[in-house]
């Protein structure tokens, strides 16, 4: 779905990401790679594979979009250093044409020597761009002329279905202060967004991006 925010065209994707084509520049949020791992870990059960889904789920978009910038808007790693992040920097050397930027969220904890090793450029507490300000946690430090655009908590809406059945998506929120970008991570919760006026909610589908 395309959308028009502060006077720029966006791409709404389903696979929970965010294009600017003006800039060339893909948007995720709340990748949280090393979650699995880290649970397993800690004795629960959880698929090796999770991690590898999310990974594949992003190439499809880089080669959808053959963007020049993948920009992570926090919380691209969940813990410290594991086998899903040795996973990650293989796959990173796939896309050397590609610069990665991360802006560090609350789960973001490796060093800097370590987000060096693998290609990915660091920004506190927020990356700027054109009339936009991608910051982990929303709205903090960022300047007032701009739109900040968050992720975090991992937003979801309800929608009541045909049969009255209530069902639960990931969303994009656009509000009158900022948005929030839904989790890209599959292995996460969702936190219900009840939208004011003139605020907007897209629900990410299995088939579509719809405004509800």
């Amino acid at each position: 779905m395309t959308i028009t925010s502060q006077g720029e065209e966006l791409i709404l994707d389903k696979e929970r990401a965010l294009y600017l084509p003006k800039h060339q520049l893909l948007a995720i949020s709340d990748l949280h790679l090393g979650k699995s791992a880290h649970f397993r870990q800690a004795g629960l059960q959880v698929p090796a594979t999770i991690g590898l889904s999310d990974l594949h789920r992003l190439s499809l978009l880089i080669e959808k979009y053959n963007p020049k910038t993948l920009l992570i808007n926090g919380d691209m790693f969940h813990h410290g250093l594991n086998t899903d992040i040795q996973i990650f920097a293989k796959w990173r050397a796939q896309y050397d044409q590609v610069r990665f930027l991360l802006v560090k969220g609350n789960h973001d904890k490796l060093t800097n020597a370590d987000y060096e090793s693998m290609q990915i450029e660091i920004h506190e507490p927020s990356f700027c761009l054109g009339p936009f300000c991608f910051i982990h946690d929303a709205p903090k430090n960022v300047k007032e002329e701009l739109y900040p655009i968050s992720g975090h908590i991992h937003p979801g809406v309800a929608i009541v279905g045909k049969a009255k059945q209530r069902l639960k998506f990931p969303c994009f929120y656009f509000g009158k202060d900022y948005a929030v970008l839904p989790a890209f991570s599959l292995f996460t919760g969702l936190y219900n967004i009840y939208p004011k006026v003139n605020e907007r909610i897209f629900a990410v589908t299995p088939k579509n991006v719809l405004e509800v």
